[in-house]
């Protein structure tokens, strides 16, 4: 049996939003944070933090999953889930650092793009006419908005080329943590499992981080570490309760903004704290891309059906 969802859609449309805004300013602390740290150990704190902070809360509110929850069934999918999400930080970090930031920022796009099309395969979930001409306009967007990137992709050579396929591996990786993440709905609450895959990633990165790296941290780059561990904690938890009342194609949509949110944190950082961080210059093309990606995204989120307008 499939999950279905709450139908309580601007609970998930208000948690989407909240995932995206975290979503694109992590970038900028992520960025900061590296200046001092290697990806291995950010990650490894990102998900300690998150996994002891979310023990805390549920162990208070007495919500801590079961071992008679795990079932046969749900163990593989949550081994799936984890293993998965660790594959999505361990490739994008590494194409990351080959083929740089705002390559990494288009390329990952396929991650929301997968998930959008896996809810309409996997949970048959259905566009109407107007969400496929959102989804046409959001396309047109992204091509116009990254023609720069995209033709770096087809003229590169060497640890260019590499660092974008690690990225598409890692974004393939993304989608497939995200449609086991919706099907597990069906056996956990968002929070038990987002606990039992924080636990599994600490686990796995583990060996990898230099963990007394982190004790010779200055105060700038120990904040930015532990806002990194909250932002995971709370964007990913809002993106999980998300799947629970929308459909995972809307929320795509929604997600589909996350270049638009860093790229503007990026410009108001770097006027307010010029030595923090570089600026993105975007030209006349580049701005209507990314005013068609906000009519495309937004097309497609509240496209919904007749019957869809009347739940909520």
């Amino acid at each position: 049996m499939m999950h279905q969802t709450s139908g309580r859609w601007r609970l998930g449309l208000g948690l989407s939003f909240l995932t995206v805004f975290l979503w694109g300013i992590l970038p900028i602390a992520l960025k900061v944070t590296l200046q001092a740290l290697d990806v291995y150990t950010v990650i490894w704190f990102r998900f300690l933090m998150s996994f002891v902070l979310l023990t805390i809360y549920l162990s208070v509110q007495q919500k801590l999953p079961s071992l008679e929850q795990l079932q046969a069934n749900s163990r593989k999918l949550l081994a799936i889930a984890t293993i998965f999400l660790a594959a999505n930080y361990f490739f994008f970090m590494q194409g990351l650092a080959l083929a740089g930031a705002v390559n990494a920022e288009v390329i990952i796009q396929l991650a929301t793009v997968l998930l959008g099309f896996g809810g309409l395969i996997i949970f048959k979930e259905r566009y109407t006419l107007r969400q496929w001409f959102g989804v046409s306009v959001l396309t047109l967007g992204f091509l116009l908005f990254f023609k720069a990137q995209l033709t770096n992709l087809i003229t590169a050579q060497g640890q260019y080329v590499l660092g974008s396929g690690l990225i598409v591996i890692g974004a393939v990786a993304w989608a497939i943590y995200a449609l086991t993440q919706k099907q597990l709905l069906q056996s956990f609450s968002s929070s038990n499992i987002m606990l039992i895959i924080y636990g599994g990633c600490t686990l796995l990165f583990t060996p990898l981080a230099k963990i007394n790296t982190i004790f010779t941290l200055d105060i700038l780059h120990l904040g930015m570490l532990l806002f990194c561990g909250l932002n995971t904690l709370i964007a990913y938890g809002a993106f999980a309760e998300s799947l629970e009342h929308w459909e995972a194609s809307r929320v795509s949509a929604i997600l589909a903004l996350a270049p638009l949110i860093t790229l503007i944190s990026v410009w108001l950082v770097a006027n307010i704290f010029p030595n923090l961080i570089t600026p993105e210059h975007i030209n006349l093309i580049g701005i209507i891309g990314a005013l068609l990606i906000v009519s495309g995204s937004v097309t497609i989120a509240l496209g919904k059906s007749e019957k869809k307008k009347t739940e909520g």
